[in-house]
């Protein structure tokens, strides 16, 4: 499925993007009382982008640059625009380190000078 195939509605989506700006995370507070980490980031492909919001443990496990693959996600509105989402029962997955993160993982290999 490609970005520019996303509308409000869609469900059952499956994608691979690479994630191109994120936000600061910010905590919200739901209509239970309980508070939650959420941070925007945007993903594109070759036909588009699109917002999507990263909840809890995904925010520290996605960066800018990484290739995702979001599974069984659906398409809200939120604003007036489209937002991906994986909701209670899809799947994010970081199927390639971007440059910045893999280099980063790489110096950290190499031994320390005494």
């Amino acid at each position: 499925m490609k970005i520019e195939d996303l509308k409000a509605g869609t469900s059952d989506v499956e994608v691979e993007a690479t994630v191109t700006e994120k936000q600061e995370p910010r905590e919200v507070v739901t209509k239970y009382g309980k508070r939650l980490n959420v941070a925007n980031i945007t993903i594109k492909d070759d036909s588009g982008t699109i917002a999507m919001s990263l909840w809890g443990k995904d925010i520290d496990t996605i960066n800018v640059g990484d290739k995702i693959k979001i599974s069984k996600g659906y398409v809200s509105e939120f604003r007036g625009n489209p937002q991906l989402s994986t909701g209670k029962y899809g799947k994010i997955e970081v199927v390639g380190k971007g440059e910045s993160q893999a280099d980063e993982e790489a110096a950290s290999d190499l031994p320390e000078d005494e």
